[in-house]
């Protein structure tokens, strides 16, 4: 049976702001180094989250998620699904805070992904990507017990990520542009949330695999739109089979809707292709031609 959820609402600057104080001690506030590449290329800079403590920038959101239990749910534990790096941000935030954790882990993540989890202390139960998939949708799983934690779906999940917005505004105060992946769609929502709230003019594009886009498809669909074609490509980090897909109690709008309500839509969205050169040299182009600072 399928959770219900919270109804939709923007994330909000004070929570963002209360989400930064509250995982302080528990991430890494990571830096935004310039990409040097000679005298002829715009002014790039990237923004090192693979120094958190797990590699990724999901520790952001899984401590505040963990952070925002109640007593009781923290004595029943959490649990959520991964194929790494979700499932490592909140096995790592669960140890800090001594909450019980499982992971319900898709059979094809990375070895060390695995182990990583497992040192964490999580409970993992590997299933096949069409089962943990269903699973997500559901929002439940025979076996995982405890407060489900969503991967990109979850306010808590999605206002902790939105803090690497207001650091980038920080040590880039004329940023002109933000490049920020597209998996779920939980990073890019905090992330443009922050972004948006205080310098509205600064573009905030989405990058997803072209063999993995529902992104684009939907928001040129103006709908949440499950994407066919989709085959995994070695960015296994970004890019899902839908983009907030609807199910019957309404959860798989969330993300979409969530989108709209905090900034309409991705000012640009650049599909990548690992296959087509020509696609990676749009890339640059659009790079070269807006002076982003990441």
């Amino acid at each position: 049976m399928s959770a219900i959820l919270e109804p939709v609402r923007p994330i909000e600057l004070d929570e963002i702001r209360e989400a930064r104080k509250r995982i302080a001690d528990t991430i890494v506030r990571t830096p935004l180094v310039c990409l040097e590449l000679g005298p002829d290329f715009p002014d790039i800079r990237l923004k090192l989250e693979n120094l958190q403590p797990i590699n990724a920038y999901k520790l952001r959101g899984a401590a505040n998620a963990v952070a925002m239990l109640s007593e009781p749910e923290r004595r029943r534990g959490v649990w959520t699904i991964s194929a790494g790096n979700a499932g490592q941000g909140v096995a790592y935030a669960a140890r800090k805070a001594g909450v019980p954790c499982s992971v319900v882990v898709i059979e094809t993540a990375p070895a060390s992904k695995v182990e990583r989890m497992r040192r964490l202390g999580a409970k993992l139960i590997p299933v096949p990507f069409d089962v943990a998939w269903n699973a997500m949708e559901e929002r439940a799983f025979d076996g995982a017990e405890g407060t489900f934690i969503h991967p990109f779906d979850d306010q808590n999940f999605v206002t902790g990520n939105a803090t690497i917005g207001l650091e980038i505004l920080e040590d880039a105060p004329d940023v002109v542009a933000v490049i920020a992946a597209i998996g779920g769609g939980g990073l890019i929502t905090g992330l443009g949330s922050a972004v948006k709230a205080l310098k509205p003019k600064v573009k905030v594009w989405g990058a997803e695999p072209e063999t993995a886009a529902p992104g684009a498809l939907s928001f040129a669909k103006q709908s949440p739109q499950a994407f066919t074609g989709w085959k995994q490509s070695f960015v296994d980090g970004a890019g899902a089979k839908i983009f907030s897909r609807g199910c019957g109690n309404g959860c798989g709008r969330w993300r979409m809707v969530q989108l709209s309500l905090a900034w309409k839509k991705p000012d640009k969205r650049c599909d990548c292709s690992r296959k087509k050169p020509r696609d990676r040299g749009r890339c640059r182009r659009i790079i070269g031609s807006c002076r982003i600072k990441w």
